[in-house]
């Protein structure tokens, strides 16, 4: 059988992204819920609050590429502390900037122990970074939306990646970016994205690049409609405010009552395909 990735090539990232990607939000977001309450905000901000006894520097440039959760929360308990780590899975870090602060405890902490804890490399990676997974996929549909490369369908190929991603992500309850010991004291305090952070990454710079193409205006009204359906109430608001941005968009740039019309309509191929049914 010959596959669209043998075909044309476009699929085979896509997919590979993707399927990277369900699995690291397994990994860093295991439980699956059915009924969401909105997750507390991360403590490292409250945390933040307080001075530090102790921090402890990049020893170099690079991504923050994992961290050791387990053994950080071991250094925590012995030394009876609070660490922070500063900068987010996935961000840059230069030479001196911060990359953990300790807070007072009855003990002292080996500094090497904790900066060992952390790995930081030359590029992001798909280990402990979720959002990295949706990163490459909008990318890659930026790329195709350009005007030197005009390819809405592999755009339209990327947002179904994106779509599922999103339906994964959502379901879950996402970090709250603190981790406690046994008798609920806060150990680890640490920056985690929240649902506005995907909503955003997977929806906003398409959005825009896209503006002029009613294939894309179409297959992202079906991803946020079908979300709205399919996911707990309480990651709904984002999404809905997301297909009010839509509209406006459609009306604004569509000049013609035809093409305005077409482009309020759901299509999971963007042209081509059918409207999903309110029951599905």
């Amino acid at each position: 059988m010959i596959t669209w990735a043998k075909c044309c090539g476009r699929a085979a990232p896509c997919g590979w992204s993707a399927g990277e990607g369900a699995r690291v939000i397994e990994r860093v977001y295991p439980q699956r819920v059915a009924d969401l309450q909105e997750e507390p905000r991360s403590e490292a901000a409250r945390v933040a609050n307080g001075a530090p006894a102790t921090i402890i520097p990049s020893s170099g440039d690079g991504a923050v590429l994992a961290f050791d959760e387990k053994g950080l929360l071991s250094l925590a308990q012995r030394a009876d502390c609070v660490i922070e780590l500063v900068p987010q899975v996935g961000d840059h870090v230069a030479g001196g900037d911060p990359l953990f602060r300790v807070f007072p405890g009855t003990a002292a902490i080996s500094v090497d122990a904790v900066a060992a804890s952390v790995a930081v490399g030359q590029e992001r990676t798909l280990e402990q970074d979720p959002t990295f997974a949706f990163r490459i996929l909008v990318d890659i549909a930026s790329k195709a939306l350009s005007p030197a490369i005009n390819d809405p369908t592999t755009a339209v190929l990327a947002l179904d990646q994106l779509h599922h991603l999103l339906r994964n992500v959502g379901s879950r309850h996402l970090d709250t970016g603190a981790v406690r010991d046994a008798s609920g004291q806060l150990r680890l305090a640490y920056r985690t994205p929240d649902w506005e952070d995907f909503v955003r990454l997977a929806v906003t710079e398409i959005r825009h690049f896209g503006a002029s193409s009613i294939q894309i205006i179409r297959r992202l009204r079906a991803m946020l409609e079908n979300l709205i359906r399919t996911l707990p109430e309480a990651r709904t608001a984002l999404l809905r405010q997301e297909l009010t941005l839509l509209h406006r968009l459609a009306e604004r740039i569509f000049s013609e009552p035809e093409d305005r019309a077409m482009a309020e309509v759901s299509d999971f191929q963007g042209v081509g395909g059918k409207r999903e049914s309110p029951s599905q």
